[in-house]
């Protein structure tokens, strides 16, 4: 049988929102919504945390700005691989990112318009 330990306020904030952060898949505005949640709680307390966070609300805004503009363009074809080259460029992005910041270390995110300086 499990082990129930007593999770802090802090924790189950932070692990109902890792759970909500699946839903950006089904609702695009979520992808902004979710870092910018994340930088807005905790941007006071690290100067790594304020940077990280509007680098990646940056990209993020960036990226659904890119594909708003590819989308028209579905319908000539050119912008089929436009779309498909952002979504790789997001998710190879995110990775790195994601590792780089497990190990403290900066990423700069490609093609990311400053919005949030």
């Amino acid at each position: 049988m499990k082990e129930i330990r007593e999770l802090s306020e802090s924790e189950r904030n932070w692990r109902c929102f890792a759970t909500f952060q699946r839903l950006q898949d089904f609702l695009p505005f979520w992808r902004i919504i979710g870092p910018l949640i994340c930088w807005l709680s905790r941007k006071d307390e690290s100067r790594w945390v304020d940077q990280n966070g509007k680098a990646s609300l940056n990209f993020q805004i960036s990226i659904l700005l890119y594909m708003v503009l590819a989308a028209p363009l579905c319908i000539i074809i050119i912008g089929i691989p436009i779309v498909i080259f952002l979504v790789f460029l997001k998710v190879i992005c995110i990775i790195i990112a994601s590792v780089k910041a497990s190990k403290g270390e900066e990423f700069k995110y490609p093609v990311t318009i400053p919005f949030i300086q």
